[in-house]
């Protein structure tokens, strides 16, 4: 039983910027589920991809791994020969906890962890790579470069899964996105103080975009196909492939 996400449940004199911190470790895997519509879906579909696209003699990069989720969901689908995974996250509390992860789980191929800023992080003989909600965490400037050098570290046929929380042009549009969104998080249990004050700690450390934007960056990084395949109101999963 994971522990309950009550960071935001008590009024705070000054709400902080949002980080990755050991709190935030400890009740991770209840405040994704209970934040993020369909992410176990996106994660089991993850595995899915991962069977379908993992090369022999190739890497699978889970880039901003946090706890390892998809990490799981690709070891224990993949089924190409000498194939292993590569875990990076700039977080050294989730690359702690996602070590006592990896280490308690069963299955058989090799994972190498890695506490690294994925800007500065080389990618290579890569089959597979996952962006699962990391993106809008990198600043905006540099996310076309991280996707071109994912594009580049690719094999041909290589797949990079994106998963975004998404902005919307037509404010009517947006509006409605976020009034379902908090009510989704309301049906799981959050008080709208919660939802108020994570939603500043948040603000400025979570950019979305647009999934025009999205669509086009991932073309100019030179990805021949460009789709989603999962969306949720405001948060949606991308396949491109080299």
């Amino acid at each position: 039983m994971p522990n309950h996400d009550n960071l935001y449940a008590n009024p705070l004199t000054q709400v902080n910027a949002f980080t990755f911190d050991e709190g935030v470790v400890n009740v991770f895997p209840d405040m994704i589920k209970r934040s993020v519509p369909g992410y176990a879906t996106i994660i089991n579909m993850i595995g899915n991809l991962a069977e379908r696209y993992a090369q022999v003699d190739s890497y699978c990069y889970d880039l901003g791994c946090s706890l390892g989720a998809a990490t799981l969901a690709m070891r224990h689908r993949i089924q190409a020969a000498n194939c292993s995974i590569i875990g990076v996250d700039s977080s050294a509390a989730m690359i702690s906890r996602c070590e006592q992860v990896i280490a308690a789980d069963s299955a058989e191929i090799d994972v190498a962890l890695h506490c690294a800023d994925l800007c500065e992080f080389a990618i290579n003989n890569a089959s597979v790579a996952v962006l699962n909600f990391t993106l809008q965490f990198i600043a905006l400037e540099k996310r076309a470069d991280i996707l071109r050098k994912i594009y580049d570290g690719l094999k041909p046929n290589g797949v990079l899964i994106l998963s975004e929380k998404l902005a919307f042009d037509d404010e009517q549009h947006q509006a409605l996105m976020i009034e379902l969104h908090h009510n989704f998080k309301r049906a799981n249990g959050y008080s709208d103080l919660e939802i108020a004050q994570k939603r500043t700690a948040i603000e400025n450390v979570l950019i979305p975009e647009t999934l025009a934007t999205h669509r086009q960056r991932l073309k100019d990084a030179g990805f021949a196909s460009v789709d989603v395949w999962f969306q949720c109101f405001n948060f949606a999963s991308i396949i491109a492939i080299k």
